[in-house]
């Protein structure tokens, strides 16, 4: 076969391996890399992967259902591995569609076979405030509100607009309930996504929403884990160069993966078990050992590492003075985690691995974008913690530290969905500092301990000279 006729043959299933398309019985927002390479994934491989297709929404762009939809869902899954590649191709995606594909959407909800709606919409996506309930000042969820008073059908944009309509219209057409699955790194994800699922359908002043998120839905927590890089030309070239085949839109991850959960799922869900998923009673202990140790990592790295001059995970974790950061990090949030020491010390080792993979290029820049939302779950419970039990833990300090820092604009580009309600930094570091803990906590802002050392910290990472103020 010569390289013309290679670049002219698309993946597809007539030209993967015509494997027949599944009924689709999982609905899905948020189609992006890391579900392609975590929940599909896990799908696929269940033993009854044949009877669970999944129809699945892209968020803010469409561009990910426009690539798919002429690969009939197939994508290249490339893991990434110290030693070599591994090429897998998951056929779990029966369908692909744009966001804004509201007809669809409802459509979907109205079909009996429908039993599971998964999201991973990112911290961001769930529309909350401070406190953690509806942000009903945000134009988007203004809007959304008003829609769903207006006409039960009416298109919205929020992800949980969208859940809010949807179970409205399977109440309307006599439908039973299905299982919400939130997988977006939120301590109690279930209990959040219930808590703002009910709100938005109270604030509709309308009584059908209203018993279609009571009634309607089981709401499932769960934490899930994957590194998940985004997808890259060279990508592209070695699914062409391993099969022959154009992919336009390539998931490459890592070895490594993990989904725990906890639940009822009323209309049945695939063998996830048989896949390598976890059943338990209780996330919390999982998803604070990831949420704290990986994804504050992340932050840490993300902020600090870019700060150093890093562009990848790799490459601040190969640096000593990072990794030194790291351990000091880990330390102060390991004291607050209830898994036994011997699993937490495994993870660690297994956390160091992963990072250091040279061959997964997952850039710290894309990282550190969300910070306003990311930070408040994945640092401030240890850093809480600590204070109260009289400790200052310089490894929490240090990741608000490279936050301001990167507020100020140094390191990473600012990229956060709180856009203009992000805290003011461009007075004087001391200035910055007092505001950038206000912003995430007014006690944190009144802890002059906390507030010495984050301006301290700042001060050393940017080079800044501090200043009275």
């Amino acid at each position: 076969m010569n390289a013309t006729s290679r670049v002219v043959r698309r993946l597809s299933r007539a030209t993967h391996d015509g494997r027949p398309t599944a009924p689709v019985r999982i609905l899905h927002l948020g189609l992006g890399n890391f579900f392609r390479a975590h929940q599909a994934w896990y799908t696929d491989r269940a033993p009854d992967a044949a009877e669970w297709g999944i129809a699945a929404f892209t968020g803010r762009r469409p561009a990910a259902a426009e690539l798919l939809g002429p690969q009939d869902g197939l994508y290249a899954l490339i893991t990434r591995g110290p030693d070599g590649d591994r090429f897998d191709v998951p056929a779990a995606l029966s369908a692909t569609h744009p966001g804004d594909d509201h007809a669809a959407w409802l459509g979907y909800w109205r079909q009996e076979a429908l039993a599971v709606v998964t999201l991973t919409v990112t911290e961001a996506g769930y529309a909350r405030d401070a406190d953690g309930f509806l942000a009903i000042d945000r134009d988007d969820v203004h809007a959304d509100i008003h829609a769903l008073r207006e006409h039960p059908d009416a298109p919205v944009r929020t992800a949980v607009g969208k859940l809010v309509a949807g179970l409205e219209a399977r109440r309307a057409a006599g439908l039973g309930p299905v299982a919400l699955v939130p997988c977006d790194n939120l301590p109690g994800n279930g209990a959040v996504l219930e808590r703002l699922v009910r709100e938005m359908a109270e604030r509709t002043g309308r009584p059908e929403p209203v018993e279609a998120a009571d009634k309607g839905a089981a709401y499932v927590t769960t934490m899930v884990d994957r590194i998940t890089p985004a997808t890259s030309d060279e990508h592209r070239a070695a699914v062409l160069a391993r099969t022959g085949l154009v992919d336009a839109s390539p998931v490459v991850t890592e070895p490594f993966s993990e989904w725990v959960i906890s639940g009822t799922f009323p209309a049945g869900r695939p063998r996830w078990e048989d896949a390598g998923a976890t059943f338990t009673d209780d996330v919390t202990p999982y998803e604070e050992r990831k949420l704290w140790l990986l994804n504050g990592a992340h932050s840490l790295l993300a902020y600090a590492g870019t700060l150093r001059g890093h562009e990848t995970v790799a490459e601040a974790v190969a640096d000593p003075v990072c990794r030194e950061w790291l351990e000091e990090w880990w330390n102060s949030a390991c004291r607050h985690l209830t898994l036994p020491q011997e699993e937490l010390d495994i993870y660690r080792v297994a956390l160091l691995e992963r990072f250091g993979n040279p061959r997964i290029r997952h850039a710290l820049a894309q990282i550190a974008a969300d910070g306003s939302q990311k930070l408040p779950v994945r640092v401030l419970p240890a850093l809480r913690q600590e204070r109260a039990r009289g400790v200052l833990p310089l490894g929490a300090t240090r990741v608000l530290a490279a936050w301001v820092c990167h507020l100020r604009g140094l390191g990473a580009p600012v990229n956060d969905a709180a856009g203009t309600a992000l805290p003011r930094v461009d007075g004087s570091l001391p200035d910055a500092v007092r505001a950038v803990l206000g912003h995430l906590d007014p006690a944190l802002a009144a802890d002059i301990p906390v507030v010495t050392a984050v301006r301290e910290q700042a001060a050393e990472l940017s080079g800044e000279e501090l200043t009275a103020s």
